[in-house]
């Protein structure tokens, strides 16, 4: 098969069927956010779709491409839920039967939403490739057509249509778009476009930090398979980008920008603030990309204002309950909350002294705990207005006597310690720490203590539900010296993602 061209994908998207089910969704101006970063922001609302995302788009474009015998015979689709949502809506309306392979780890409103256009849910492995693996093979077993979620010609011109969209609304010309990059349906499409009709508008990529396989495929120019993805962002959970989209990025898009989970938070709270809606994680990865790229451009020495910069708010299908743990970070994402541990002396009057220090900050969280007759720990979360206040309250309170840490960014302390501080252990021999990350399913917990079994004692455990997300665990386990190496196997065999903190200074201060 001949490779496309960009110009056939320029007549491709003109002509793509989407608007028998989507809508042309607006290009809203962001006032607050646009104040904040110092730029004209625009937000466009793909989550406004009838299924709340843009994927709808390349769904049904692919879907009326297909033969009246394809559609007959059915169709097997893989994907981590908003594909699935735009291909069951697409197969009810065109009167086919769809198959939805979906994670263990989508999201319940997602899957929620596939049902309810009476699609045939089936739901395997714990991110996007495992289930890309069985519904392959379900569709060579049972002869259905395979509806690739972003690898497909069809589907990238309908995606396209956002791009299309983007440019006639805007009364001004723009400067850059930033999109979610997954598999790079959407940029692929987009880019397509926009580079053919107004090739000065930069086109930004954005990736969380733990799935940023576009990134290294186009800094390595071949593209590269990641061992592991997190699914925090569960839209962009993939290990490798499509062939037919990373060639089409290869040549169309300008960089891509990596976020952490922190800053897709505050990104969430950001649009939230603007729209009063509630976007999914990845459909707030566009606002976090902005927000990255502006501050990145400060640092360097070289600002970044006055420009008109869109980001597309992909999607809105986010679990409720995940909405606790994106709260309780977007502070931090915006660096407008600081963990410090605070080591003061035991003695009268010394807490009120370090209480005085913070003058009138807004204190989040406080934990106070007796160490021994010198001395005292404090776990305090204390609201700032920017992240050059952190430096300054730490040598504040380093210069009156008091030795303090900054935990900002310690995963342990975000998620675990301020939710333990408390009790300490004493008397304890050959006590290892360690985080693992457990898959959020049935029998996720029995494995690990079946595995276990009664070679080792737990010493400590702590587990946090952050909503579709892994469950983060923290263990405390006794490792004799002679049993290390059967230890080791034991954390190979387990096959849980997992990393040592026993040096971690949160365990030093609190939890020792």
């Amino acid at each position: 098969m001949p490779t496309k061209t960009l110009v056939s994908y320029l007549t491709d998207i003109l002509n793509a069927r989407v608007y028998d089910v989507a809508r042309e969704t607006p290009l809203d101006h962001a006032r607050l956010l646009s104040q904040r970063v110092g730029n004209s922001v625009f937000l466009k609302r793909e989550d406004l779709q009838p299924v709340f995302c843009y994927k709808i788009r390349g769904a049904y474009n692919k879907m009326t491409s297909l033969s009246p015998e394809q559609r007959a015979a059915g169709v097997v689709v893989a994907s981590a839920g908003n594909h699935a949502i735009g291909v069951a809506l697409s197969a009810n309306k065109l009167r086919c039967q769809a198959t939805i392979v979906m994670p263990k780890t989508t999201p319940a409103v997602k899957i929620e939403a596939v049902e309810r256009w009476g699609a045939d849910v089936r739901l395997v492995g714990d991110s996007y490739d495992g289930a890309y693996e069985y519904a392959l093979a379900l569709s060579e077993r049972e002869n259905k057509l395979m509806v690739h979620p972003f690898d497909d010609p069809a589907i990238i011109a309908g995606q396209g249509t956002v791009g299309l969209e983007i440019l006639k609304q805007a009364d001004a010309p723009i400067n850059a778009i930033f999109m979610p990059v997954g598999g790079g349906g959407l940029i692929s499409g987009v880019s397509a476009y926009v580079k053919q009709v107004q090739p000065g508008v930069r086109i930004i990529g954005v990736e969380p930090e733990e799935s940023d396989a576009m990134y290294r495929s186009l800094k390595a120019n071949k593209r590269v398979r990641l061992k592991e993805v997190g699914i925090f962002a569960d839209g962009v959970a993939v290990k490798q980008v499509g062939k037919e989209n990373f060639r089409i990025c290869r040549e169309t898009v300008d960089e891509v920008v990596r976020v952490s989970t922190d800053e897709i938070c505050a990104a969430v709270k950001d649009t939230f603030e603007d729209t009063r809606t509630l976007v999914e994680p990845s459909g707030a990865l566009g606002v976090a990309g902005i927000k990255r790229w502006v501050e990145e451009s400060e640092k360097a020495g070289n600002p970044i204002t006055n420009q008109r910069l869109v980001a597309v708010s992909s999607g809105a299908n986010v679990n409720f309950d995940r909405l606790r743990h994106i709260s309780e970070r977007a502070e931090i994402g915006e660096r407008r909350e600081a963990i410090l541990a605070v080591t003061i002396p035991e003695k009268p009057g010394s807490f009120r002294h370090f209480c005085s220090l913070l003058g009138d900050r807004e204190v989040s969280e406080f934990n106070y705990r007796y160490a021994s007759d010198n001395q005292a720990h404090i776990f305090v979360g204390v609201q700032i207005k920017q992240a050059s206040e952190i430096a300054e309250l730490i040598d504040k309170l380093d210069s009156e006597g008091f030795t303090t840490l900054d935990l900002t960014d310690n995963e342990i302390a975000k998620i675990h310690a301020r939710h333990m501080v408390g009790g300490r252990a004493s008397g304890l021999d050959n006590e290892r720490i360690y985080s693992f990350e457990f898959p959020e399913r049935i029998g996720a917990l029995k494995k690990f203590l079946d595995q276990l079994g009664n070679r080792f004692n737990i010493s400590l455990f702590h587990y946090r539900n952050h909503g579709s997300d892994f469950g983060r665990v923290l263990c405390g386990i006794q490792v004799p010296k002679a049993d290390r190496a059967a230890f080791k196997q034991f954390l190979l065999d387990l096959g849980y993602r997992h990393n040592e903190e026993t040096d971690n200074p949160v365990y030093k201060l609190f939890l020792e």
